[in-house]
């Protein structure tokens, strides 16, 4: 299968071949806008034989890859939606194996869109960050994340993609932790936590700023000591955000909303007290998190897990600032097994 080099968008614009969506929902109608954008011109929406039941997506009638392999000879499938499914990221690698899979770029938060303005605008930012990175695979990591975004090519992430425990092996957790995990969600990143400590910790402040989603993490958490609970999204200060009120990991600020939800810096929640692990997955909002956790990072260089993938301009402007606050951290970046590049966290010891 050919290679593909160019922008993406660049890409699919001049190709001659019909333009097929894989997915229905946000990411769909991301690419979509994307595609009005820079004048490219889908042929249709495919899902899952299991999910094609006559349904309609935008002026679309849902269709089995079969459908499209009856009525073209060729085509392009542009993969819409996010999965860390084995079994369904297998079904995609299989398909690539038959028809030519692309992955366009669209950011899971916000609409900056990956492009050559974006690149041109940032390449300095981008070889200082990448300059930044303390071992070959971080730097690997870094490259072929950065093609990605550029071409959609799913083979960038072969040879990237490495599970937690090597991850977690850089960060080397101990049994004497004081743990601050920022959108602790329903509780699996405390487990998460205690699994690599073999469940001993000296205390961990955990913030979750959905109420459905607290109520689950304050339920899972019940038994537990030393631990304090906080129905807060993290910020860059103490204010009140309007919030998506979505439930699932997807919480998230939004410029309208009739969710108000209080929102606070690490270090007014720490008042002056050490952290030495801090995980961060704030959907969007890891930039102003950092900025509001500034004195901890000084005082205390606490390791850090931070997911660097929400926006696209994370993956070089968070190590920057990390960088900036406190240059003696080692920043690692890592891939985990997920399509299309979320789960890329940086680590920092």
């Amino acid at each position: 299968m050919e290679i593909n080099k160019d922008y993406i968008w660049n890409y699919l614009k001049n190709s001659d071949l019909p333009i097929i969506l894989y997915g229905m929902g946000d990411g769909a109608d991301k690419v979509l806008s994307a595609f009005k954008k820079y004048g490219i011109t889908a042929s249709g929406v495919m899902a899952s034989d299991d999910f094609v039941r006559g349904q309609s997506f935008h002026e679309f009638t849902v269709k089995k890859l079969s459908d499209f392999e009856n009525e073209y000879s060729d085509f392009i499938i542009a993969l819409c939606f996010a999965t860390q499914l084995p079994d369904v990221m297998q079904n995609i690698f299989e398909i690539a194996k038959k028809h030519k899979v692309i992955v366009p770029s669209v950011p899971a938060f916000g609409d900056i869109l990956f492009d050559e303005e974006f690149a041109k605008k940032n390449k300095e930012s981008i070889t200082s960050a990448r300059n930044l990175l303390a071992d070959d695979l971080s730097v690997k990591v870094f490259d072929n994340i950065l093609e990605f975004y550029k071409t959609g090519e799913l083979s960038l992430l072969d040879g990237i993609t490495t599970d937690k425990d090597e991850a977690f092996s850089l960060l080397s957790l101990g049994e004497n932790e004081t743990y601050v995990d920022l959108g602790a969600y329903n509780g699996d990143t405390v487990d998460e936590f205690l699994h690599y400590t073999n469940g001993k910790y000296k205390f961990i402040t955990a913030l979750e700023p959905n109420a459905k989603n607290y109520s689950k993490l304050q339920a899972h958490c019940s038994e537990m000591k030393n631990l304090e609970l906080w129905q807060l999204g993290a910020y860059s200060h103490n204010t009140t955000l309007c919030f998506n009120n979505k439930a699932g990991r997807n919480s998230a600020i939004v410029n309208e909303s009739n969710t108000k939800t209080p929102v606070a810096a690490v270090d007014t929640i720490l008042c002056g007290r050490a952290a030495t692990y801090v995980k961060a997955d704030v959907e969007g909002a890891d930039f102003e998190t950092i900025l509001g956790m500034k004195n901890t990072l000084k005082m205390f260089k606490p390791k850090l897990n931070f997911s660097a993938y929400h926006r696209f301009e994370d993956i070089f402007r968070l190590p920057l600032l990390i960088s900036g606050i406190n240059p003696e951290y080692k920043i690692y970046l890592r891939h985990h097994p997920y399509i299309p590049a979320w789960d890329t966290n940086l680590y920092c010891i």
